[in-house]
């Protein structure tokens, strides 16, 4: 490992920790290596307040230490425009950062390279595409975001050994405590979650984030008819349109992330019409035993394996998650 893959993997950590409050920003990393050798660190902050690497040089001149000839290394392409808060190029030439190291280039409209010109045009020598892969994939919400006006469409499914997902006149929960405590996890890294009223009807959901520390996503539920006021989902939106009508309108809205959380019928509508960004597979060491249970997907569209790449597998507790991402462009190869 370079010593720039060392610092950005720092940088990446410091992002991070800004995870659940930067949106609708993107949360971003940054350290600041001094002439002297000193390290500081920073990440972005909620909205209207210091992007990351504002707040890793301010830790530096706190310590006070000097920027000139430092380098600094941030996740994504440093903003070159006014928004809530000043541009961080400008900042970072105001300061005498000689050597600037970016992961990724910013694709929203407002930066998209010219944070990288502002910064060239100053002299100040800039290396782009370090760990470039694994921040895009840390990204990867704000990036498809961006790129489409849409938000990134993350399913969740909990599923028996046999694909069903629920165990007639068994538990409510097919997944364990530490399963749920990770669903709660996704909830917050959420800025919505979806299901239907059938979902609602049947389980009475909260869709609320409990077992951790973190935000609760706006609750939507798909439903041609008012949801009861007694409903614990309440207070929530009904969206009574189609599901690329909803996408936009989130979208257009700063919804980076949107969970679906619903039942079968959700998640083959999402899947059927290609909709889905990433799928999370909960599978309990249990066996449902019933050809009636409801499956995973309701309709006659199958996932094929070669279709999604591996992102991870890990245990919680018992349970299983597998969670998959479709491949959107295949490679041909001669």
């Amino acid at each position: 490992m370079t010593n720039h893959e060392a610092h950005m993997r720092h940088a990446m950590h410091m992002a991070d920790t800004a995870r659940l409050h930067a949106r609708p920003n993107p949360w971003v990393g940054a350290v600041v290596v001094c002439a002297s050798g000193a390290v500081f660190e920073g990440a972005t902050q909620a909205p209207g307040f210091a992007h990351a690497e504002i707040m890793a040089m301010n830790a530096a001149r706190q310590s006070g230490e000097s920027l000139a000839g430092a380098t600094l290394y941030s996740t994504l392409e440093p903003c070159s425009h006014t928004g809530r808060t000043g541009p961080c190029a400008q900042a970072i030439i105001d300061a005498g950062v000689s050597h600037v190291v970016v992961a990724i280039a910013d694709p929203d409209e407002q930066v998209a390279g010219r944070g990288f010109t502002m910064l060239r045009d100053a002299g100040i020598h800039v290396t782009e595409g370090v760990c470039a892969d694994e921040v895009s994939a840390q990204l990867a919400p704000y990036l498809h975001h961006r790129r489409t006006g849409r938000p990134f469409v993350m399913l969740k499914m909990a599923t028996t050994l046999d694909a069903r997902s629920s165990i007639p006149n068994g538990p409510r929960w097919i997944t364990g405590d530490e399963a749920r405590v990770r669903v709660h996890q996704l909830r917050a890294e959420s800025d919505a979650i979806v299901v239907g009223a059938g979902t609602v009807r049947s389980d009475n959901p909260e869709l609320t984030v409990r077992h951790v520390d973190g935000p609760s996503p706006r609750r939507i539920v798909l439903s041609h008819r008012e949801i009861s006021s007694d409903a614990k989902v309440q207070p929530c939106e009904v969206w009574k349109n189609d599901l690329e009508s909803l996408l936009d309108a989130l979208g257009a809205d700063g919804v980076i992330q949107l969970m679906v959380e619903g039942g079968p019928t959700v998640a083959t509508a999402f899947h059927e019409r290609g909709l889905i960004n990433r799928y999370v597979f909960h599978i309990a060491p249990t066996i449902s035993g019933s050809l009636h249970a409801p499956g995973v997907f309701a309709g006659e569209n199958a996932l094929p394996l070669t279709d999604c790449t591996l992102v991870s597998a890990a245990a919680y507790g018992a349970d299983l998650e597998i969670i998959l991402d479709p491949l959107r462009e295949k490679v041909v190869t001669p």
